[in-house]
């Protein structure tokens, strides 16, 4: 298995529902699937909810994990063992899979962006770059993809400036006293303009596309999101993330996720099959999730009326590509998804996977600027990595 190049990050934030993506229970009752179905897939013996239907014509292309759990019911804890494999506490600010496998790869990258790349806007429940120190930091595109370019005359934003405007502004800069360390000041410029121009600042340019592509994906921020991800891809760049909010459905939650999975089934179904149009999707990873579930009985009493909270004990992930079989399930919920039924899967056997299919061993040493004796994942057993969806 050669090792995926890329991994895009699709990070749904505040919980998808389980139940109201890929581990519907028709049989449950109305009490906790509101009297929706579940519909067949292009993967034999799959069945997803119906308001993916898009994804499940494209099912042959990822698998799902009905069986992922923690012990977090906090967003703030969650997300960071969902994104780190480690548990909070201790006093240590470990990083995140993103800042770790770019660093892992920036060698074999050589690109003129960040390896670490994330659009539009940063998780803000921790620092994703931890003790890795900033060097590793991602570059947070900011801006709104959604009928527009993430970009103003190649430029990427903030500030819209032209290409005139940055280099006198750069100009100035140079011909001021440099601090000390000079050569560094330098060459730090240097490295800011090739980002702010030429092939790099095009990548983010979603108006060289056709519009039909932008389309396909769909108007949304999700959407434009994904299809400049799969740009950055063809870039080069390691590891892209696309943070998209909205997911924290307390209230009013079917109402909410039916536009929220409409939009993500027509980004996430794009995206997968126009990487494997090009070509791409065997070297590059994708992987959809949130930090935790939602209650599996519907809380229809006040003050929730009808919504959902936070659920650890079981959940689901979509993952696809990059040494990655389609078509497979792995782990099963119970009836009702209130508990994992069969084949656990923890977020360091999660990540630890994807680290595994992109040639870094989870078991090896994380290089650090401390010079700490650390893994790069925690000790746990390989038996629970997703092997059996190995390509």
């Amino acid at each position: 298995m050669k090792p995926a190049k890329s991994v895009i990050e699709i990070w749904l934030w505040g919980g998808p529902c389980q139940l109201e993506t890929f581990d519907p229970k028709p049989a449950a009752g109305v009490d906790y699937n509101n009297g929706l179905k579940a519909i067949p897939t292009a993967a034999k013996g799959m069945e997803i909810h119906e308001w993916l239907p898009k994804l499940a014509e494209c099912a042959d292309l990822f698998s799902v994990i009905r069986s992922m759990t923690h012990p977090h019911f906090g967003h703030e804890t969650a997300t960071y063992l969902m994104q780190t494999g480690r548990n909070p506490g201790g006093g240590t600010t470990y990083p995140a899979i993103g800042a770790m496998i770019s660093m892992m790869k920036a060698k074999e990258y050589g690109g003129d962006l960040p390896p670490f790349v994330i659009l539009t806007q940063g998780k803000g429940r921790f620092s994703e770059v931890g003790f890795l120190g900033e060097k590793w930091a991602p570059l947070v595109t900011g801006g709104n993809p959604v009928g527009q370019d993430f970009v103003v005359d190649g430029i990427v934003p903030p500030g819209g400036l032209t290409q005139k405007q940055i280099s006198e502004r750069f100009d100035v800069l140079e011909s001021l006293e440099a601090p000390s360390g000079q050569d560094d000041f330098a060459a730090a410029g240097a490295a800011a303009r090739k980002v702010m121009s030429g092939n790099a600042a095009k990548t983010f340019a979603l108006s060289l596309e056709p519009e039909s592509v932008r389309r396909r994906y769909g108007r949304t921020r999700i959407g434009q999101s994904c299809l400049a991800a799969r740009r950055l891809v063809e870039y080069g760049v390691p590891y892209i993330t696309i943070n998209v909010p909205g997911w924290d459905s307390h209230k009013r939650h079917f109402e909410t996720m039916k536009r929220a999975t409409a939009d993500m089934d027509q980004a996430v179904s794009a995206l997968l099959e126009d990487l494997k149009a090009k070509n791409l999707l065997d070297g590059t990873v994708v992987w959809v999730s949130g930090e935790f579930g939602r209650t599996p009985r519907i809380q229809r009493e006040a003050p929730w009326n009808g919504g959902r909270n936070h659920w650890c004990k079981c959940f689901s992930a979509l993952i696809a590509g990059g040494g990655f079989r389609g078509g497979c399930v792995v782990g099963r919920s119970n009836d009702t998804t209130d508990a994992v039924a069969e084949r656990p899967v923890s977020p360091v056997d999660f990540l630890g996977s994807i680290c595994e299919v992109c040639g870094i061993d989870p078991d090896g040493p994380l290089p650090n600027p401390r010079g700490l004796k650390l893994n790069v994942m925690p000790e746990a057993p390989a038996s629970g990595r997703l092997r059996e969806i190995y390509a």
